[in-house]
């Protein structure tokens, strides 16, 4: 049987993929496209992740689509909420027409002589490999590994008579009502954890080795709230996201500029949320600057108000080991516990781990570099959504969706049937994240890298971006041909 064939391929039905398949629709309806999904359901991280209070740490203003507006009057959403947006969306769009599920993607192969790829899916209610065609791949499956969560290891756990959890894989059974409960952890999954478990536990304790930095939001957007008693959704939500990507992207340039008043600030604000006399230093003020790792947001400070209320407390220390009843601390002191969740972070996968193959040639991602922190050196009729780290990805990924958009127009106007970014002719590479956090650093050297300039940086300035991707030049760094005519990558990213 022959393969089925389509002009665009998305892997990924979570936020990127529904968002990237709505933008085909209204840029490119012409375009056939498939979405391969590979667990059972739309959503992607807002569906995998069920633990206690799952919620955005993005304002929902800017982490909802550009092109259908958030009417929920939270601004700071929680899981569900969010899982039932993008799902209507898909339905409002018909993308769930074209979703195949349990379809997870395991190799592509680029073949230059027919300009198109060969897409092998293992499908999992038969347990079968099948295969797909495209002229162009676009992968939408985040950067995070689905089948575990990191756990380092944990002296002495095997003693341990409780239970222990990771969030990724919260059980559906899982009572803690009057439960002593141990949450590990510091980043955003943590502070989301304690206040939400605080309100059925006897005590939740949050257990970090060093803090990270706590900003509290109001959970609703108060020019949102004005507008939209006066003006049509259709209006009133492109003005609330353009002033909240205005302040995100002058809080950043603010914290990266002048990083020791930006840690001041924010000591100032963690102060005003705890009583007179906390140890705001030992359990609020990092070691590192504002924004070396993403900011965890606290909607209507509800970390402190826990905190406040005696029904959870911060300790910052190290685990020396398990006892049968709980942890002991290199400090010494035992904390009790029933229930130990290890918010320790998580794991990164690349492409959704898929093997990548140009012409008889394995891709090495991590000896790749980034065009416009979407698309790959060396690699034909490709792109990957990568969202910001210092604002809400589905900024990226609306930018990303129409630059596809655009290429793919651009392929058909002028008669072109690939587009092959080539490796910048530099030494100065660097990795694609620029952040320090452990789950960065741990998967560091499986990444793509960036180059030191434009349009080889990925400069997490949107504003920037919107000029680049929406108007900027399409062949600044890119070779176009037809079929037959192989392009050599070049470059020391090849």
């Amino acid at each position: 049987m022959a393969a089925d064939h389509v002009d665009v391929l998305i892997v990924g039905a979570g936020l990127s993929g529904v968002g990237a398949a709505c933008h085909l629709r209204r840029s490119c309806p012409e375009k056939t496209f498939t979405v391969l999904e590979a667990r059972d359901a739309i959503g992607g991280t807002w569906d995998l992740f069920r633990y206690p209070g799952i919620r955005s740490d993005s304002d929902m203003f800017t982490l909802g689509y550009s092109f259908r507006p958030w009417t929920d009057p939270k601004a700071i959403a929680d899981g569900e909420s969010i899982r039932r947006y993008v799902r209507d969306t898909a339905r409002a769009y018909r993308i769930d027409e074209r979703i195949r599920f349990g379809h997870r993607v395991v190799a592509a192969e680029w073949s230059s002589a027919d300009a198109r790829w060969t897409v092998h899916a293992h499908r999992a209610d038969t347990a079968t490999t099948v295969t797909l065609t495209c002229a162009f791949l676009y992968v939408c499956t985040g950067y995070y590994r689905y089948d575990e969560g990191y756990t380092p290891p944990l002296p002495g756990v095997e003693r341990f008579t409780g239970r222990i959890v990771h969030p990724q894989h919260w059980p559906a059974d899982l009572d803690h009502t009057g439960a002593r409960v141990v949450v590990i952890g510091s980043g955003a999954t943590a502070v989301t954890l304690v206040p939400a478990l605080a309100e059925h536990a006897a005590h939740v304790t949050m257990l970090q080795r060093s803090p990270g930095y706590v900003i509290a939001l109001p959970s609703r957007d108060v020019l949102a709230d004005a507008l939209r008693r006066r003006l049509p959704a259709r209006l009133a939500y492109p003005l609330v996201r353009a002033k909240n990507v205005l302040a995100g992207t002058l809080t950043y340039r603010f914290s990266r500029r002048a990083p020791g008043l930006a840690r001041s600030v924010l000591r100032r604000g963690v102060r005003r949320q705890l009583p007179a006399g906390y140890d705001v230093d030992r359990h609020f003020s990092p070691r590192y600057d504002p924004w070396d790792q993403r900011l965890c947001v606290v909607p209507d400070g509800d970390l402190f108000t826990a905190v406040r209320s005696g029904r959870a407390t911060v300790v910052t220390d190290t685990v020396d080991t398990f006892t049968a009843t709980g942890i002991r601390l290199a400090s010494g002191r035992d904390l009790p516990a029933d229930l130990v969740v290890t918010a320790t972070g998580l794991n990164l996968l690349a492409i959704g781990g898929m093997e990548l193959t140009v012409d008889g040639t394995r891709i090495d991602l991590a000896r790749t570099v980034a065009y416009k922190g979407m698309m790959l050196s060396g690699v034909p009729n490709f792109a990957l959504t990568l969202g910001y780290t210092n604002a809400s990805w589905t900024l990226k990924a609306d930018l990303v969706a129409g630059y596809v958009c655009r290429l793919l127009q651009h392929l058909d106007r002028h008669g072109h049937q690939v587009c092959t970014p080539l490796a910048p002719d530099t030494d100065k590479l660097s990795p694609i994240i620029d952040l320090t956090a452990g789950y960065v650093l741990r998967s560091v050297d499986a990444l793509p890298k960036q180059g030191p300039a434009a349009p080889w940086r990925l400069h997490q300035n949107y504003p920037r971006d919107v000029w680049l991707m929406r108007y900027g030049p399409l062949d600044d760094g890119v070779v176009f041909s037809r079929a037959s005519t192989p392009v050599t990558a070049g470059g020391p990213g090849a």
